[in-house]
């Protein structure tokens, strides 16, 4: 169903699209769409906005089911024709709690097929462009020649960065580079998106998130800094200072986490871009307004997690679960 404006895209995204081969009980792999850029892709277009992925998919079976997903859920594709290299493959193992841990192969597959220039002319294509978002294994500092001089094109062109840090430490070869590049990237940001996990991997200063994501704040330019706290809720900061936060009032019937912080981040952006043009700067904003854009990203990621693999819901669902579950304000 088709969900979205094509003739004024609004937003733009580029990172990986992939299969989640998730470890079920019994030892098989069940595959499922993923990559948390594909899933921010979905989340976002599925919450109203005009989206269009920028990366490339195979014309495998896999790419195939990509691609039908994405356009059904009303993403435009950049490139609706399929490239012959293989789709990139994820091995997601889940925990007790419902955390995934993953093993990617990615070598020479079908979202790679990209540079920087070919990202900034995609864009340059969409006359009503407002926001470019990236993420999750697009900070891969091996793709630093691509996805970073693009984010600085797109800045420069007078669109907002949206990023979702996303970090895959296991998977970096080199853990220092990843580190620098992935501050590289998030310095580009208008909207940074963090979890208590990713700032762990950051090697930031202060004894709890909060203080980590403050650090993390005074380092960049950035507008508005989200950070997640999985079931222990989220807060949002501004760079006047101010600070909201959110967790749900009752623990949820938790099937599995993949796609949350997708969900989250889509909310959370969606409900900034309804702002208007100047959402990035925090003294336009009211305290209610702020703190309803926080609580509606809350609730996105509460709807996933009661689904099994990246299930994002539309605006007038998380609506109406915001409206039925009101969220609580103060940390534990």
């Amino acid at each position: 169903m088709a969900m979205s404006d094509f003739s004024a895209p609004q937003v733009a995204i580029a990172g990986e699209a992939l299969i989640d081969l998730i470890a079920r009980p019994d030892g098989a792999f069940e595959p499922c769409l993923g990559g948390a850029v594909y899933n921010l892709s979905r989340a976002i277009s599925r919450q109203g906005v005009s989206t269009t992925y920028l990366n490339p998919l195979a014309s495998d079976r896999f790419g195939r089911a990509l691609a039908a997903q994405i356009q059904a859920d009303g993403v435009r594709l950049a490139h609706p024709q399929p490239v012959a290299q293989a789709t990139s493959l994820a091995v997601v193992s889940v925990n007790e709690q419902g955390h995934p841990d993953y093993a990617f192969y990615r070598e020479g597959v079908a979202d790679r097929q990209v540079s920087a220039a070919g990202l900034t002319a995609d864009c340059a294509a969409l006359p009503g462009l407002q926001c470019v978002c990236t993420g999750g294994l697009a900070l891969d500092a091996r793709d630093a020649a691509v996805y970073l001089p693009w984010l600085i094109a797109q800045r420069a062109a007078g669109h907002a960065v949206a990023v979702d840090a996303n970090l895959r430490p296991s998977v970096m070869p080199d853990l220092a580079a990843y580190r620098a590049h992935v501050l590289q990237v998030l310095a580009q940001a208008d909207l940074v998106k963090v979890s208590d996990e990713d700032l762990a991997h950051l090697d930031l200063p202060g004894a709890t998130p909060l203080l980590q994501a403050e650090s993390l704040m005074q380092r960049l330019n950035t507008a508005w800094l989200a950070l997640t706290l999985g079931a222990e809720g989220a807060w949002l900061l501004a760079r006047d200072g101010r600070r909201w936060f959110a967790r749900e009032g009752a623990a949820l019937d938790v099937v599995d986490t993949v796609g949350a912080g997708d969900s989250f981040f889509a909310g959370l952006l969606n409900s900034l871009l309804r702002h208007g043009p100047g959402w990035a700067q925090a003294s336009a904003w009211g305290d209610e307004a702020a703190a309803q854009a926080l609580q509606h990203a809350l609730a996105c990621a509460s709807l996933c997690v009661q689904q099994r693999g990246c299930v994002p819901p539309s605006w007038q669902q998380a609506q109406a679960w915001a409206l039925a579950h009101p969220a609580l304000t103060a940390p534990r």
